[in-house]
């Protein structure tokens, strides 16, 4: 599966540690902007990378624009979307609940509920509805971004068991997905989904709780590789920091209590060398959380090529050897911070380079399950109910989140407090997200969709291959097809032999002449409504997109 060994006749071993594969890269290639080639295939590198799939009309759409305006245009935030909505019925929700007056398919977000049956119908709504807004992204990275926030915070819906806390969670990263990072830590400390899943809510004076204070600097803005860093002394006295933030049950929102605030003052290790006063008033703790946050911060480099390097792993490979080291990670931190923590520039840096577009950075990557499935239902246009059909097409999304989650990346329930394995595991990294276990379910995953489908309801959510074919320049030659077909869906060639015994024994059913393949998509354009004609083209386009989506190759990105 590691393309850039098969690229370099190496066979990989199994090395301990990140920089054991450094013989396996010899990419020296920088940030300078990228003058290269803008042909179908780099477009789709792009937008594989940050979109889930690429659509043929995407692929056209930014084929026109240059590197740089097709970069600043993914680089726009797309409009917030319209809340998820009740799609459940009110079973065991306990009577005189504020769930019960919510009305099928108008919004539960505003309204807050401690049933626990009640919040979790609500998860399973939200992640729903989180799920079709993946399915019908925007032209932008917006989608992207915030699942990559989502795993760099991670926070587990099974745990913190609160609907407008998730919903609530998905807003703020909507809201700051290419904005300050320094701006975003904050907002996520005070996040409701956050303050229940790591204990923030209960972190009080006589009783600090550390959960929050540990991972804020060694998940979400230092790293624990760092040398010097900080101390279990400065976990504790952050704890205390954070001392009196809690919720309102009753309106679920955060509030400060000064009485449960820890007012002494909180001297930190001389990683930090920093005294942070104590506070009494109402400002407390506000004032101290901002001057945490700004001793955190002014470990500029630390906390600056932590957040690179994950967003290198996220966006382009999960090796960095030395040369990137050198050449991309060091000159993005030092933007990254010369810029006041802005994200998209930083991006729309990385993007725009040469090092992103090397050929040793395409088609390298195994697709996460949310990439599989969701890439799956755009690039192959699967038509879901209409947005109106709220139980419909809740149900559908429903399924396409469960397979991701079969697969092992539920969304709003990453495995942990780091997120999934496949970003930050050494020495495996994404290739966890291949095993005995899910690779057989991508394959059925595909398998299903391309040939019975997924029924529920009366509906059946169903790849259409003929009209899918029909979007290609020139579905009547079987090349064409072929070629048109494995632009969109793979990153990775497939060699003429293959697609020789491909076209010979599926779209000309063994016979030696193209026309095999040509009249009987003829006989059906000319004669739609001829079910026989139809079902001709139909069954071979399913076996050949089958048997695609069944190759290894359909597996990268």
């Amino acid at each position: 599966m590691d393309r850039r060994s098969f690229f370099l006749l190496n066979k990989k071993t199994n090395p301990s540690a990140e920089q054991s594969y450094a013989g396996l890269r010899f990419i020296t290639s920088g940030l300078a902007p990228y003058a290269g080639p803008w042909t179908s295939a780099e477009v789709a590198h792009l937008l594989k990378r940050t979109m889930f799939g690429s659509t043929k009309s995407d692929i056209d759409y930014f084929k026109s624009m240059s590197v740089s305006n097709a970069v600043d245009a993914l680089l726009t935030i797309s409009a917030a979307p319209a809340p998820p909505v009740k799609t459940y019925d009110n079973t065991g929700i306990a009577g005189g609940d504020p769930e019960l007056a919510i009305a099928a398919g108008t919004t539960w977000v505003n309204t807050p509920t401690i049933d626990e049956e009640a919040n979790d119908k609500r998860i399973v709504s939200w992640k729903s509805w989180w799920t079709g807004l993946l399915i019908n992204q925007n032209r932008s990275i917006t989608e992207k971004m915030i699942l990559f926030w989502h795993h760099h915070f991670a926070t587990e819906a099974s745990m913190y068991r609160n609907g407008i806390a998730a919903y609530q969670h998905y807003v703020l990263l909507h809201q700051m997905a290419l904005g300050n990072f320094k701006t975003l830590v904050r907002g996520v400390t005070l996040d409701l989904a956050m303050l229940r899943y790591l204990n923030g809510y209960l972190n009080i004076k006589d009783a600090p709780d550390e959960n929050y204070g540990r991972e804020l600097q060694e998940l979400f803005t230092l790293g624990k590789e760092n040398n010097p860093n900080y101390t279990e002394a400065d976990v504790l006295a952050a704890a205390r920091v954070l001392t009196g933030w809690t919720i309102d049950k009753a309106t679920e929102t955060v509030k400060f209590d000064p009485a449960k605030h820890d007012t002494t003052s909180k001297t930190f290790s001389s990683f930090y060398g920093t005294t942070i006063a104590g506070r009494s008033d109402a400002t407390a703790g506000d004032a101290e959380l901002d001057d945490m946050l700004t001793m955190i911060f002014n470990k500029k480099v630390e906390v600056s090529e932590f957040i690179v390097r994950k967003l290198y792993r996220w966006f382009c490979y999960y090796i960095i050897d030395a040369n990137t080291e050198t050449n991309v990670i060091k000159p993005l931190a030092l933007l990254f911070r010369n810029g006041n923590w802005e994200i998209k520039p930083v991006l729309a840096t990385l993007f725009k380079s040469e090092h992103f577009f090397d050929a040793l950075n395409q088609g390298c990557l195994i697709k996460s399950p949310v990439d599989l499935t969701v890439g799956l239902c755009r690039e192959f246009n699967v038509v879901f109910p209409a947005a109106t059909d709220y139980t419909h097409v809740y149900n559908m999304w429903g399924f396409v989140q469960d397979q991701g989650g079969n697969m092992q990346q539920n969304i709003g329930d990453p495995p942990g407090v780091s997120g999934w394995p496949a970003y930050y595991q050494l020495p495996q990294f994404h290739e966890m997200w291949i095993n005995s276990d899910t690779l057989p379910k991508r394959n059925i995953f595909s398998d299903i969709l391309i040939t019975i489908g997924y029924m529920r309801d009366g509906l059946t959510l169903k790849i259409d291959p003929v009209a899918f074919a029909k979007t290609l320049p020139n579905p009547g030659d079987p090349n064409a097809l072929i070629n048109d077909s494995l632009a969109i869906l793979y990153r990775v060639p497939l060699s003429d032999a293959s697609k020789l015994t491909i076209k010979k024994q599926i779209l000309l059913t063994n016979q030696d002449q193209d026309h095999y393949w040509t009249n009987a998509w003829t006989a059906h354009i000319t004669n739609p409504t001829n079910d026989t004609a139809y079902q001709v083209v139909n069954m071979r386009l399913q076996s050949m997109y089958k048997y695609f989506m069944n190759l290894a190759e359909y597996q990268l990105s």
